[in-house]
């Protein structure tokens, strides 16, 4: 019964969160810029706005769930 406390540790869960929300936009930005040395201009644009769409959707969702609305 210790689940019904309330004296539980949730800062593990508030940081998963925040890398599940933040992480993989840092990733795909990561490889825009890679991808946009090696001259790849197209491959470049598609990989930033899919990072800035999954970021809206993810703080979108997840600051939901974090709000508790």
């Amino acid at each position: 019964m210790v689940f019904l406390e309330g004296h539980m540790n949730l800062d593990g869960l508030f940081a998963m969160i925040a890398l599940i929300m933040v992480g993989p936009a840092i990733l795909l930005f990561i490889i825009a810029v890679v991808l946009r040395l090696k001259d790849k201009n197209k491959a470049s644009k598609i990989s930033w706005i899919l990072g800035v769409v999954y970021l809206l959707i993810s703080f979108g969702i997840c600051g939901a769930l974090i709000a508790g609305n």
